[in-house]
């Protein structure tokens, strides 16, 4: 390793993908399933300019530019945790089943006004975004931001295995990666390994002053509370919050932000951040990349979060949508992934009947799920496609109205027929 670590010292960074390689990177061949094999992209990679590479092919054992290795994969986590350990900075893991990216950038933009700070890029959060983020830090980086996913058993003491945290915080425990995970209580479960971790190596959990359960499951860890000293102000159309003492007009929407907020406030008081910072951070950050977004058409105010969904950030989603001030809500809501059989239906459903509890005036539920549902007040519609066809908003008209849907409905497509 100790060579292998000097190479990636004099590189310009690690690449995995050849479509993407710049002068002086340091290539590795990992390979996804029976599809893939990286290795097949190595020579390709050194063309380029890779200074080296790491494969798992043996046909490359004497040719100095590529170092071989049984796992690539396996590698680069080593390579992360012992680069790791060798800059030696605070980090800070985070992970939860709802608004882990949002929290993360929150942070990020109150650590920014003291500090030269690095996090995950975009959601770069599971077995090889973690160690690619992990060995993004360099001696210029004072504090390590890793954002941590998973969607089973086990993940999270893997990825706290890799990263070594100081500090770790769980957004929230919901609904998401059902299939995976089994059930409500296995995400709990799943979610706390981050906390083992802490607690195994005399760590610091960051926790909401609000969620019983975390505080259940923290007990015994150093803990660092966030402020009761704070209220929300309002969160239409964006949250003002007061923290300690001070009010704080931020540009993100949603009552359910609220509480990441919170979470970032008492990563800036750990690192001993004035009041003052810590409020800017929060007041800069602008949402994007299709995470609760506010584009106004007109009349018509669309929120945009078409990112994810799971049932839990669905349900925090409509009753925000619910206390919009805007006469007309509309609610396009496209398949929530990764339920599994047994829980996808019901879920589905739930949503479906919460749309009509909540008095939400036009409902159109699109995907294979929400096609099936049972809802007289809604518009169903197998796919975006078919939605499409029939779909027309009066922009000139006072509303609002929520796009909301898994990743891989992609619905933020939609924009494109309201323009």
């Amino acid at each position: 390793m100790k060579e292998l670590y000097q190479i990636f010292l004099t590189s310009n960074g690690v690449q995995t993908d050849t479509r993407k390689i710049i002068d002086g990177q340091l290539f590795y061949a990992l390979s996804g399933g029976e599809n893939f094999d990286g290795n097949t992209y190595v020579e390709q990679a050194l063309s380029k300019g890779a200074i080296h590479a790491v494969s798992s092919d043996l046909k490359w054992e004497n040719d100095s530019r590529v170092t071989v290795v049984k796992d690539t994969l396996k590698n680069l986590q080593q390579l992360a945790t012992y680069h790791r350990k060798k800059i030696n900075i605070p980090i800070l893991a985070l992970t939860g089943s709802n608004g882990k990216t949002t929290t993360k950038e929150l942070i990020i933009s109150v650590l920014r006004q003291q500090f030269n700070v690095k996090g995950t890029a975009g959601n770069l959060n599971n077995h090889i975004g973690v160690p690619l983020t992990l060995l993004s830090f360099n001696e210029s980086t004072d504090i390590g931001i890793v954002e941590m996913g998973a969607n089973h058993l086990k993940e999270i003491e893997t990825l706290s295995n890799i990263t070594l945290p100081d500090y770790g915080l769980i957004t929230n425990y919901g609904k998401a990666h059902l299939e995976g995970f089994g059930s409500e209580e296995n995400i709990r479960i799943g979610k706390s390994e981050l906390f083992e971790h802490l607690r195994k190596h005399s760590k610091t959990a960051i926790v909401g002053h609000w969620d019983k359960e975390q505080l259940k499951r923290s007990k015994g860890i150093e803990r660092f509370l966030t402020s009761s000293d704070s209220k929300l102000i309002k969160a239409e159309p964006y949250i003002s919050l007061e923290f300690e003492g001070k009010q704080c007009d931020t540009q993100l929407v949603g009552e359910y932000n609220y509480h990441n907020m919170l979470l970032a406030a008492a990563v800036g008081q750990i690192f001993i951040m004035s009041t003052t910072n810590i409020i800017k951070g929060l007041a800069q950050y602008t949402p994007n990349n299709n995470r609760s977004q506010i584009i106004q058409k007109g009349k018509l105010k669309i929120i945009l979060d078409a990112y994810n969904a799971n049932p839990s950030s669905m349900v925090v989603a409509l009753k925000n949508l619910s206390k919009q001030s805007e006469r007309k809500k509309i609610a396009i809501l496209g398949d929530m992934f990764e339920l599994g059989g047994t829980y996808s239906t019901t879920e589905h459903q739930n949503i479906a009947e919460l749309t009509q509890q909540l008095q939400i005036d036009q409902t159109y539920l699109i995907g294979e799920a929400f096609s099936k549902v049972n809802c007289e007040q809604a518009q169903l519609f197998e796919n975006l496609e078919n939605f499409n066809k029939q779909f027309n908003i009066d922009k000139t008209q006072e509303s609002v109205l929520l796009i909301k849907g898994s990743r891989g409905m992609a619905l933020e497509r939609i924009l494109e027929i309201i323009e």
